[in-house]
């Protein structure tokens, strides 16, 4: 009968290692929500700029002026 071997560990991580991934990963994902956050309240700017100059456009009068297109 053979003796049993012990398995090896093929990699030894000390908790430093997940410290680090487990803060940048964190980092990634509120830089995420920070950039989200931004991008809609841009949108919802431009649509309500979008909506007054709508207005304004819409209903402005011909010019009689020279016509160069």
């Amino acid at each position: 009968m053979k003796p049993v071997k012990e398995k090896i560990r093929a990699q030894v991580k000390s908790k430093w290692y997940y410290i680090f991934w487990g803060t940048a990963t964190v980092s990634v994902v509120l830089g995420q929500l920070y950039v989200g956050t931004g991008y809609r309240y841009m949108y919802n700017g431009m649509q309500d700029l979008l909506q007054k100059v709508d207005g304004v456009l819409l209903h402005a009068t011909p010019n009689d002026g020279p016509n160069y297109l």
